[in-house]
């Protein structure tokens, strides 16, 4: 719901409403990033911490994967910030900043790799 005063141009108001939601898009892109660096976290410290502590077995399979996932959990609050900035300054410009496709693909293959890794330490019960 925009709320416009009577005297304003409705055309102008419109504007308005749309560069709040596209900076309120933007902010909520940003939270997501840091959720996901938190996730990262929290997987960092359950794999590398938690799960050995539980477990009869060899503790250091756990503690690399609890590793990589805390260097993720790294990367990802950084790589959010960085775009956060860049989005931003895209935004006050008017123009559109893309995410880069090898960097999502590097940040994807590191993540299946760490998953992979940790579906293989449950499975095999190291």
């Amino acid at each position: 719901m925009t709320c416009v005063p009577p005297e304003s141009d409705g055309a102008a108001a419109q504007t308005v409403d749309a560069s709040r939601r596209t900076w309120l898009a933007a902010e909520r892109t940003w939270l997501a990033w840091w959720r996901t660096g938190i996730a990262a976290s929290a997987a960092a410290i359950a794999i590398g911490r938690i799960v050995p502590a539980i477990t009869h077995g060899s503790r250091w399979p756990y503690s690399v994967i609890g590793i990589g996932f805390g260097l993720l959990a790294v990367v990802v609050l950084l790589i959010g910030a960085v775009r956060q900035r860049s989005t931003a300054d895209a935004l006050r410009r008017g123009a559109y900043s893309e995410l880069s496709t090898p960097l999502v693909m590097w940040l994807t293959a590191g993540a299946v790799l760490l998953s992979v890794g940790a579906v293989v330490l449950v499975a095999a019960r190291v």
